[in-house]
């Protein structure tokens, strides 16, 4: 059963997480541009991409493309502070 709230958590979801990934840039920016990875977390950055990966599986099996479409993002954005992290760490 459908609520106020939920209309509007569904509407606000993909604003959310376009945010996020946006605000994933800086961290970017900083290891790729600057080759600075100091206080970057390996483990922590690996464990994100493997999580976006799983949900991105996931989205793909149950066909839900809000799931799926955002978690393409999140493995690009993650795989991109990853590979950072083991070439300028």
């Amino acid at each position: 059963m459908a609520t106020k709230s939920s209309g509007f958590v569904e509407k606000a979801l993909p604003y959310l997480s376009a945010m996020t990934m946006v605000m994933t840039v800086p961290q970017i920016w900083t290891i790729w541009v600057l080759h600075d990875a100091a206080g970057v977390s390996l483990l922590s950055w690996s464990a994100y991409l493997v999580g976006a990966c799983f949900w991105f599986v996931h989205g793909l099996g149950t066909r839900d493309k809000a799931i799926y479409v955002a978690c393409v993002g999140w493995v690009l954005l993650d795989a991109a502070v990853v590979l950072g992290i083991v070439l300028y760490g």
